[in-house]
């Protein structure tokens, strides 16, 4: 499975985008199940935010999911900062 994330937003107003791509990793099935929990609890659209709060858009599976800080669920929060900090 291959999973995007692109965060905006933040007081520099700067975009990060990383993919991951799970396939041949230990933890594929775990990534892949946060993403599904993540796409499902995240919206349709853009949701509002908080002032200088970063927005997230969520790809994976052809599907792709809105969230934005500080309404992280759980798993959102988990695959955003792996996808970020793992991914290229």
């Amino acid at each position: 499975m291959r999973i995007t994330v692109t965060r905006t937003g933040g007081f520099g107003g700067l975009t990060r985008r990383a993919t991951l791509e799970t396939t041949g990793r230990e933890d594929a099935d775990e990534l892949s199940g946060l993403a599904q929990r993540a796409l499902t609890e995240g919206h349709g659209e853009r949701p509002l935010g908080v002032p200088d709060g970063f927005h997230y858009e969520i790809e994976a599976e052809g599907s792709t999911g809105y969230c934005a800080d500080p309404r992280l669920s759980e798993a959102q929060q988990r695959l955003i900062s792996t996808v970020l900090r793992e991914g290229s």
